[in-house]
């Protein structure tokens, strides 16, 4: 797995049907490294800590490998990194063979495996398109929450060095379907 692009985002209003929503999702790539911090991306919008954020969901990465497939299903969209409200966009990222508890040195970095993202309606605001969340359920394509173990910067290009490996653990598919099941 590699960075392909650190994504940053505002918080931005965005007028919804009349009703103003107030979201972080709107990231695009920056050209400095970023610093991973132990429950947030520093200087990343993060307008609901319910959700985002915090020691279990301090950066979440998606994989540039699904962006084709979405690209194809939403082709009127402007396409950049960051599309899915995402810090870090990766080439080989693959959620049906990580498994919860990994831990990957990255690039000053340690960060852990810890769960699927689950879609919600800013996912859709981003989109402009409400199906989106739906459709993001039916596929195995969550992307993934990290903890990070030790703090510092990452950048594009930094390599994911496997340190640890749990195969004894669920995959962040597994855990998805399981979660995706019970709704």
């Amino acid at each position: 797995m590699k960075i392909i692009a650190t994504n940053i985002g505002e918080r931005k209003e965005v007028d919804w049907k009349g009703k103003t929503v107030v979201t972080g999702i709107f990231k695009y790539p920056v050209t400095d490294p970023i610093f991973l911090d132990t429950e947030e991306v520093k200087n990343d919008a993060i307008c609901n800590r319910k959700y985002h954020g915090g020691v279990d969901q301090a950066v979440y990465a998606y994989s540039l490998d699904h962006y084709a497939y979405w690209q194809e299903a939403y082709p009127d969209l402007e396409w950049s990194h960051g599309m899915f409200g995402e810090n870090l966009t990766v080439v080989g990222l693959d959620e049906a063979v990580l498994h919860v508890g990994n831990q990957y040195r990255v690039g000053e970095t340690v960060l852990e495996v810890t769960k699927p993202r689950e879609p919600c309606m800013k996912l859709g605001v981003r989109f402009n398109n409400m199906r989106i969340v739906k459709h993001f359920w039916k596929e195995n394509f969550p992307g993934v929450y990290f903890k990070v173990l030790q703090t510092g910067q990452v950048k594009a290009g930094d390599v994911f060095e496997c340190l640890k490996s749990c195969p004894e653990n669920e995959t962040i598919v597994d855990v998805y379907a399981r979660k995706r099941n019970k709704k």
